[in-house]
């Protein structure tokens, strides 16, 4: 089972026929991806990369059938290309975009409340599901399906937690980066209750950031409801109150949103947090390996003790037999016994 995109997902893209729409709907299928075709206004009716162009999300839904998108549009015109995304009924629209106008995705946030679609982004790697389906800009050759499910702020550090979990064997479920905005679509909690509900995904590995509180939102929630096992890691916590780290949500305001406040909330919910994103993936092993030797002896070690209780049993039927015979001697040497007269 896959989270959000699957083999048989129908992606359309946004940008369609410009240069990074035109670069990453060529890696999309070249990894095996359902593009079915794409959008830019004034350009329907024409073919790209053999495949349809519409003026309209809603013109490209109901001739293709698409259920997700992706965004490749500049900055200025995201936040409208996510609008239309919602507006045609799309399940998933994933914006690649990065420098979105905040005040434009609060608009899009409101959008969302009480709508179908989810929203993946914007200033986002994507997501991928092993060997069915990429969306976005990560690199399809270093995944491997597997156990493992990723969400993440960073894409590069998206990359790495995939590199690691592959090299270690145990590959991905899926993987899925929500970007570093601060207003954006799916947090982690989101990502998180599709992971414990997959039952392909036997551990999450969370890459978090300074700034905002997002990640003690999560501790919390993975505390009261999550029983699979959770690697954490945080980015920036050399960076300098004030200072932002490479995404616009990556800053420490008002004394709040520190790497060592994250580190705490993610301990006491019992995640295992590493100081190294170089550990995530020997983390992750160690802690599934812990797992089968957990859960496998609670149901072997049942037999054995069925069995002992039953033995027992038997010999008391034994003893009860045996005993039997003697009590019918004794009853019979009463009823024969000669009978005193006083």
């Amino acid at each position: 089972m896959s989270v959000l995109v699957n083999s048989r997902t129908r992606v359309i893209c946004q940008g369609f026929t410009g240069k990074q729409g035109t670069f990453h709907s060529e890696q999309s299928l070249a990894y095996g991806t359902k593009l079915v075709g794409g959008v830019t206004p004034g350009r329907g009716g024409e073919q790209h990369l053999g495949l349809p162009v519409f003026d309209t999300v809603r013109d490209a839904v109901r001739e293709t059938g698409a259920t997700a998108s992706m965004i490749y549009v500049p900055a200025a015109f995201a936040a409208d290309s996510i609008l239309e995304g919602i507006d045609a009924g799309l399940e998933l629209v994933v914006c690649i975009t990065e420098g979105v106008p905040v005040n434009d995705m609060v608009k899009v946030k409101a959008a969302l409340v009480g709508s179908p679609t989810r929203l993946i982004g914007p200033n986002c790697p994507g997501i991928i599901t092993p060997g069915e389906c990429k969306i976005g800009i990560m690199p399809g050759f270093i995944h491997q399906k597997g156990v493992v499910g990723i969400v993440s702020r960073s894409g590069t550090l998206t990359y790495e937690a995939v590199f690691q979990t592959t090299n270690e064997g145990l590959g991905q479920s899926t993987c899925v980066g929500i970007g570093g905005d601060p207003v954006r679509g799916m947090n982690f909690i989101d990502v998180i209750e599709l992971f414990e509900r997959d039952p392909q995904t036997e551990g999450i590995i969370m890459v978090g950031e300074i700034g905002g509180s997002d990640e003690e939102a999560a501790a919390r929630h993975i505390h009261r409801y999550v029983t699979k096992p959770v690697v954490a890691y945080i980015a920036g916590v050399t960076a300098p109150p004030g200072k932002r780290m490479g995404h616009a949500g990556a800053v420490i305001a008002g004394g709040k949103g520190t790497a060592a406040d994250k580190y705490r909330a993610l301990e006491a919910a019992g995640v295992r947090t590493v100081k190294s994103p170089a550990q995530l993936g020997s983390a992750m092993a160690a802690l599934l390996r812990k797992v089968p030797a957990k859960r496998v002896p609670k149901t072997a070690a049942k037999r054995p003790a069925q069995q002992v209780a039953k033995r027992p049993a038997k010999k008391k039927v034994a003893k009860r037999a045996a005993k039997r015979p003697a009590q019918k001697v004794a009853k019979k040497a009463r009823r024969t016994a000669p009978v005193r007269h006083r």
